[in-house]
């Protein structure tokens, strides 16, 4: 073979190992299969354990509670319940039912948004809760920032995914913090991955 020839083949075998695509090689009893490194063998393993890992982490991820029409749920004294028009909710202060509509025109659910209602007694504790719509994903946890620190809530819905839901939290507000408009912050919705779902600032 002429020198000519050979570097011609050689070319050729090089330019076939860059269009090669990425195989993934099974590794058996710590060892590395032909044609790897332990060290690429290793890593394919750390990726065949870390994925599952992950998935498993965003399906363990919480979700809104799922209730009936009508359903009430007590939280501390106060009441919510959600019917296909909305919210409504009572308080040990207040046992008038209120209500929050999302049939009115004053809710737009194509886009993101979340509403807060803090209603407190005499002791400085106030029932937090509001709606939250028209994010992407799955609503799945909600915060809410005081100056006191982060408070954690919890989400309703309704079956059927109707593109709404309501988040409620209880909080201690210290004597300092009565009547400061500045004591609650944003609050904050997210899905099962972790990315805002929708957010009140």
């Amino acid at each position: 073979m002429t020198r000519m020839q050979k570097y011609l083949a050689a070319t050729a075998v090089a330019v076939a190992l860059v269009g090669a695509p990425t195989v993934s090689y099974a590794v058996s009893q710590g060892k590395a299969a032909s044609g790897t490194s332990t060290h690429a063998a290793a890593r394919t393993e750390r990726a065949t354990v870390v994925r599952p890992v992950a998935e498993a982490a965003i399906r363990k991820a919480p979700t809104a509670r799922i209730v009936a029409p009508g359903e009430h749920v007590a939280v501390d004294g106060a009441e919510i319940w959600l019917t296909a028009e909305g919210k409504h909710w009572t308080t040990a202060g207040d046992p008038e039912p209120q209500f929050r509509s999302v049939v009115d025109g004053n809710v737009d659910l194509t886009r993101p948004g979340v509403s807060m209602q803090a209603e407190g007694d005499a002791e400085g504790r106030y029932f937090l809760s509001g709606l939250y719509y028209g994010g992407k994903g799955t609503a799945s946890r909600v915060t809410v920032e005081t100056k006191s620190g982060t408070v954690h809530g919890k989400l309703l819905e309704l079956a059927g995914k109707p593109g709404w839901g309501v988040w409620y939290a209880t909080t201690q507000v210290p004597a300092d913090g009565k009547g400061d408009p500045d004591f609650l912050g944003n609050v904050t919705v997210r899905d099962t991955k972790g990315r805002i779902y929708a957010q009140l600032k």
